[in-house]
């Protein structure tokens, strides 16, 4: 008989405002939230506890969170930092296990079954690495301790974050006791609409789903959802009684079928051809760049665009096929700029997206009579090295410099914030 398994969901508390606050000491007893300072109008990505005291919440405008705590200080977000601290935790993770599976920037499941002779229980494995991620980073860890990672992750969110040491353990010994007299909206992935849902058919809390019988709740969700919820009734009925088989991976990947880059834009700045063509071509390289990272080109190129004159809309997403793969810039710029003269309709630009598709290996390059393909390949990857070294802003083309590129504000962001 196989033993139980030991699974630990950590969570580090208001992990950007933490290491704000951590890199600020004189912002100690200050609330501290995180987010752009000179919008008004942007959004909080994290509050430090103090702040969510005074009404601070994530995702709140930075007005109206001001006009809530007064003396509140408001921190420019540093993607990269946040990055590079998430890593150094895994590390500190993976000392008790190389079981470790990341599942945000701040979550992470952790598989300690086997760690027990060499490091102790789940509870002293918990303690001692709430203990060095405070030392190495200044992050409070909330530790959710369960047989799965279904009740690990809910002992997090429903118990661990509201102990004052931050950990709880969650089994098939107090489930009934602990969990099942919550609401269902405490049920992990059921949102306000399912909420709803269940509410309306008399499923007040998580017991009340976790006592049915499977086949009676899946003819309840028939008649709420219809025929085809079978398979949503066994995963709502399976999290209420904490059954998740799925184990703890240190990494996971899927074959990679596409690359692709975006850009949302303001679409008054973009009605000229010649502005959007600087964007296209941006984007064309930053696709290109990433495929000769992955080691990959592709032969089918698709751009989709979404434009508006204020009466009308139009959204089109249109594809070619080249004559031979490419992850070469100015080869996937003129299929780009000939699929938007096309079907580009003359309206004001609000959205383009590139993606390169069909992908195959980059290690055979077909060779041209009129290019020297390997000789643009190998400088367009020096180019690459430059930028990985010393920025994405380091080498640009001349067109970005212009009013209406956007390469330089990319350059200094990830994921849309600032590094």
């Amino acid at each position: 008989m196989s033993r139980e398994r030991s699974i630990l969901l950590i969570d580090g508390q208001s992990f950007y405002a933490s290491l704000e606050k951590s890199a600020h000491p004189e912002y100690k007893y200050k609330p501290v939230a995180v987010g752009d300072p000179d919008r008004s109008s942007g959004i909080i990505l994290a509050a430090c506890p103090l702040a969510k005291e005074q009404g601070v919440t994530t995702a709140s405008r930075v007005s109206e969170a001001k006009a809530l705590c007064k003396d509140l200080v408001v921190i420019r977000p540093r993607m990269q930092r946040y990055i590079a601290m998430s890593l150094l935790i895994t590390e500190i993770f993976e000392a008790f296990t190389d079981q470790v599976e990341p599942y945000s920037i701040d979550e992470q499941f952790l598989d300690v079954t086997g760690s027990a002779a060499l490091c102790g229980t789940a509870e002293q494995i918990a303690r001692e690495i709430q203990r060095r991620v405070m030392l190495a980073t200044g992050v409070w860890s909330r530790v959710g301790i369960g047989p799965t990672k279904i009740l690990a992750k809910m002992a997090t969110d429903n118990f661990a974050k509201k102990r004052d040491d931050g950990i709880f353990r969650l089994d098939h010994g107090n489930i009934e006791k602990e969990l099942w007299p919550l609401p269902v909206n405490r049920m992990f992935m059921v949102a306000s609409r399912m909420t709803a849902r269940f509410t309306m058919s008399g499923l007040r809390t998580i017991g009340d789903i976790a006592r049915l019988e499977l086949p009676v709740f899946k003819r309840m969700m028939r008649r709420m959802m219809g025929k085809q919820s079978d398979i949503q009734a066994e995963y709502y009925w399976q999290t209420a009684r904490g059954i998740d088989p799925s184990p703890v991976v240190s990494y996971i990947r899927t074959p990679i079928k596409s690359i692709s880059h975006g850009k949302a834009l303001r679409a008054s700045l973009y009605s000229r051809r010649k502005d959007i063509e600087v964007v296209l071509l941006e984007l064309s390289v930053e696709v290109c760049r990433r495929a000769r990272r992955l080691g990959y080109e592709g032969r089918v190129v698709s751009l989709g665009i979404g434009e508006s004159d204020g009466q009308r809309a139009n959204v089109f997403n249109r594809q070619l096929t080249l004559p031979t793969p490419t992850s070469l810039t100015h080869e996937l710029a003129a299929a780009v700029l000939r699929l938007f003269e096309t079907f580009w309709q003359g309206m004001p630009v609000s959205h383009i997206a590139i993606a390169l598709t069909g992908l195959s290996s980059d290690r055979i390059q077909q060779l041209d009579l009129f290019d020297d393909k390997v000789k643009i390949f190998d400088l367009e990857r020096t180019l690459d090295g430059i930028k990985d070294r010393f920025g994405d802003t380091a080498v640009m083309r001349a067109s970005s410099l212009l009013a209406a590129g956007v390469a330089r504000e990319r350059g200094e962001r990830i994921g849309g914030h600032f590094k």
